[in-house]
């Protein structure tokens, strides 16, 4: 699923930008190291980027931070991933505090997603 040059170059800068919680959670995800599986991160389908994304599951991992609160960004949110779920890609988003705080439970629900794809 390509996407034009613009979303491409806005996902090359967000690689380069990632949050905490997005860079300690790629830690974890990148080279195959949870299952084996491979992880893309900051991954353009169509308008939209991926915080983490596996092809082979067709799944999309999102971190949310404060901002995914707000009503607005919210029903955004909801918008995107009913986009995401008519392509067959499931979407996981887990809030950035539990990345700090619970990392080993946000794997496990990460393995235990893709494993049930």
């Amino acid at each position: 699923m390509g996407s034009d040059p613009i979303i491409y170059q806005r996902a090359t800068r967000m690689r380069r930008r990632m949050t905490p919680p997005e860079a300690r959670l790629w830690r974890c995800l990148k080279g195959h190291s949870l299952d084996g599986l491979k992880f893309r991160r900051q991954h353009s389908i169509g308008i939209y980027i991926l915080d983490f994304y596996c092809a082979s599951a067709k799944l999309a991992v999102e971190v949310d931070g404060a901002v995914h609160s707000t009503p607005e960004q919210m029903a955004h949110d909801r918008r995107r991933t009913i986009w995401l779920e008519t392509r067959g890609i499931a979407v996981l988003r887990y809030r950035a505090l539990a990345i700090r705080d619970n990392l080993d439970g946000v794997l496990a629900g990460i393995s235990a997603a893709a494993g049930a794809r």
